[in-house]
């Protein structure tokens, strides 16, 4: 299992991104949440096994066909007990 910290850059906010993550996230068995933040970005904790991450990252890398994703950061975290996948 792997457990990130994402961060999203970009032109993210107020294009479903939460939404078009949120659904990706409960096709694939991901754990976790994601919320906006103040700074224009959109942040995301999540868990999951491995290869299901590298899907997850990946399509986080490129976001709704409405997003434009300049960055993406990686942070391993300490594993969470999340339950499902909420938006925040």
């Amino acid at each position: 299992m792997k457990c990130f910290a994402i961060k999203v850059y970009g032109k993210v906010q107020g294009v479903g991104f939460r939404f078009y993550t949120q659904k990706t996230a409960l096709k694939l068995g991901v754990k976790g949440f994601v919320k906006n933040e103040r700074d224009g970005s959109v942040y995301i904790e999540a868990k999951a096994k491995a290869d299901v991450m590298e899907i997850f990252v990946e399509w986080a890398k490129k976001g709704p066909e409405w997003a434009r994703v300049d960055k993406v950061s990686l942070q391993d975290l300490p594993m969470q007990n999340f339950e499902g996948f909420d938006i925040r």
